[in-house]
């Protein structure tokens, strides 16, 4: 059985191979802005559900306000990196990409780290 929007993308699909001319792309190409599209929504809910629950299984004010300032940093950091992506010119954008495969994990190793430190300083005695 097809969810109703499966059926949506199917019945869009179809339009497209049918009618070329009228919406400009081929199957192909929807295909490849849905799949973008729905990506990007899923990438997004996703990144905001994570940030939610690791705000919310915090310990103690310090830490929470730690992580607060930690996805703060991280969603900026991340939404840059996407801006610059799409603005920058083709050779010097993939260069982005060795920045941030560095700086990612790096931040999100030392993250860690201090958010045990804190918690082993706001553990009651």
């Amino acid at each position: 059985r097809v969810s109703g929007r499966m059926r949506i993308v199917l019945v869009a699909m179809a339009l497209a191979y049918k009618t070329k001319g009228a919406i400009g792309m081929s199957p192909d190409q929807l295909g490849g802005w849905i799949g973008g599209i729905l990506g990007g929504v899923l990438g997004l809910g996703g990144g905001a559900i994570g940030t939610y629950y690791s705000i919310r299984n915090t310990n103690g004010p310090r830490e929470r306000r730690f992580m607060v300032r930690a996805a703060v940093v991280t969603w900026v950091g991340v939404l840059l990196f996407l801006a610059l992506l799409f603005l920058l010119p083709s050779p010097w954008r993939f260069l982005l990409w060795v920045p941030y495969g560095i700086l990612l994990p790096v931040g999100i190793i030392l993250g860690n780290r201090r958010q045990q430190q804190i918690r082993r300083e706001e553990a009651p005695a």
